[in-house]
């Protein structure tokens, strides 16, 4: 979980009064928080929040959270928001690579050394949470002084536009960056395969950032009062516009005035940032329902204001105003849960279960942690991936027979639009994302995938390394199904999946459940992956089924 380190002081500050030190102890892991030990009296304080809450990434939205949560100043918090003159144009270059860019300013901030290490602290915090490593979102925050507008941000010739990194006193060009720069190489990897980079600029050519890798020295924010601009660059839209609502807020919440700026992307022209907050009508009867509390309408609008939204109760229902930095705001549950929030946990009252039962491992359970120890000694390592998948990977590029998928509605992103009824391709992706890493890699899942509305678990094991070869998973998979105490046989496998003759089906009493062999390497370059692959993913409910009395 994120940790959030401030000071005493200057959270007080921030509150508008000062409120005891052990108040604040006691107070602030309500609101879904874990409180590093603070010895009393002790100006230094640290807080690990919930990931879901990327809001409370900083000592000014936990500042925010916390005037409300203390009735100090309870409901949603208005910023006002000024236009502004700046402009940016979105070249449709980007579309190819990282597509979404969103800006704003914020003038007259007063920065201080407590509050750039607060800035830059939320910065990284939400580049490693819902920037996903930068892979997702990545954020610049600017002098605004040291440049001139309209700002362009498109892609350049790696070659062709040369600044100074920050942090650094000597010019160099994009490739040289990734070369020789820390920042360079540590996020090269997100740019590989492309042939040309993204470039913020200036009217006069001056370079605001290299994202995802680097801002430029020129644009070096310092102590003392500033006019701020901020990008945000990414692959997603809806984070890339909360990273941007999440520091422009707390920007304005050192007493900065937030502005808009103009955004010309294509065909549409619009402002940005935009604050506007969404609404959610609930039932306060199903809330109550839900909970196990008799709060009705009006209690649960004083619950919630105390977390920082707005409500109105009418009759049942209650009308709530959601901020546009909660971002972890997207069901009905989620509005449940800051009621009880606001309600407090601590008077929640316990009592003893009326059914007294003991509980021991199903036979899945048991059969897969020894399987566990079977891979591990294999040396693999275990991964855990996501049950939601794509259509495109799951079949288009590997190969793998179409079956009819659960898919989801109304999909916020291309990459989760069903649920995977394989594991091979969420292995490989993995593999993807590490393929910087050093060779071999070996990695295996023991998971669940969905056929028919009904959940299957499978293992699957995958490796890839500068030489494999059939005949190494054939052994490995040997191994596996001899540990199992099968009886099985194999027969050749046709798929496209596979390199042809280096695939094989795992047949046991007449059916198939299983397959394993040589990735075909046009399978390995759709995934652009740049070495062999040697997989085998087996069904693990028919073993579970026929074995159940006499697992391993």
């Amino acid at each position: 979980m994120p940790l959030i380190n401030f000071k005493y002081s200057d959270l007080c500050t921030m509150l508008g009064k000062e409120v005891p030190q052990e108040t604040l102890v006691q107070r602030i892991p309500m609101i879904g928080a874990d409180m590093h030990d603070t010895e009393p009296g002790c100006e230094d304080m640290g807080v690990e929040f919930f990931p879901d809450r990327p809001d409370l990434y900083s000592v000014e939205g936990l500042a925010r959270a916390l005037r409300a949560f203390l009735d100090i100043e309870p409901g949603m918090k208005k910023y006002e928001v000024g236009d502004s003159d700046v402009e940016v144009t979105v070249d449709q270059s980007v579309k190819s690579m990282r597509p979404w860019f969103l800006c704003g300013v914020v003038r007259d901030v007063e920065i201080d050394d407590e509050f750039l290490r607060s800035m830059m602290e939320l910065q990284e915090k939400l580049h490693i949470t819902i920037g996903r490593k930068r892979s997702k979102l990545a954020i610049g925050i600017h002098d605004l002084d040291k440049v001139e507008p309209p700002f362009i941000y498109k892609l350049v010739d790696p070659h062709s536009v040369r600044f100074v990194p920050l942090a650094m006193d000597e010019e160099m060009d994009l490739a040289e960056i990734l070369q020789r720069n820390e920042k360079g190489k540590a996020y090269a990897h997100l740019l590989d395969g492309f042939d040309k980079y993204p470039i913020i600029l200036d009217k006069n050519g001056s370079v605001l950032s290299f994202p995802p890798i680097i801002n430029g020295v020129l644009t070096t924010v310092t102590t003392g009062k500033h006019d701020l601009f901020i990008d945000v660059t990414g692959n997603d839209r809806k984070a890339v516009k909360g990273a941007l609502d999440i520091v422009a807020t707390a920007l304005a919440e050192r007493g900065g005035r937030i502005e808009t700026v103009v955004m010309h992307d294509g065909d549409e022209t619009f402002r940005s940032p935009d604050l506007t907050p969404s609404k959610r009508t609930i039932s306060a009867s199903a809330c109550d329902k839900f909970l196990g509390t008799t709060l009705g309408p009006e209690g649960m609008v004083e619950c919630l204001r105390r977390m920082g939204m707005d409500a109105v109760a009418n009759g049942d229902e209650v009308e709530v105003t959601i901020p546009s930095v909660r971002l972890d705001i997207m069901h009905d549950v989620d509005i449940y849960e800051d009621v009880a929030t606001g309600y407090g946990f601590d008077r929640f009252g316990g009592r003893h279960s009326l059914v007294q039962t003991s509980g021991s491992m199903s036979p899945l359970t048991t059969f897969s942690e020894n399987l566990r120890d079977v891979m591990v000694g294999l040396g693999f390592n275990e991964v855990t991936t996501l049950t939601l998948s794509n259509q495109k990977d799951e079949f288009e590029i590997s190969g793998l027979p179409e079956v009819d998928v659960v898919r989801v509605m109304n999909p916020i992103t291309e990459d989760h639009t069903c649920l995977r009824p394989y594991l091979m391709p969420s292995l490989v992706r993995i593999l993807r994302h590490n393929k910087h890493r050093d060779l071999p890699q070996r990695i295996f899942e023991i998971g669940n995938v969905v056929r028919d509305f009904h959940t299957q678990p499978r293992l699957c094991a995958m490796v890839t390394a500068s030489k494999t070869s059939f005949t190494e998973i054939k052994s490995l998979t040997e191994s596996v199904l001899r540990e199992m105490g099968l009886r099985y046989t194999l027969e050749p496998c046709d798929l496209p999946t596979f390199v042809p003759g280096r695939g094989a089906r795992i047949m046991m009493d007449g059916k198939e459940i299983g397959m394993f062999g040589e990735m075909a390497p046009s399978v390995v370059v759709g995934y652009e992956i740049t070495h062999p692959i040697i997989v085998m993913e087996i069904d693990l409910e028919p073993i579970v089924a026929l074995k159940k009395d006499t697992l391993f």
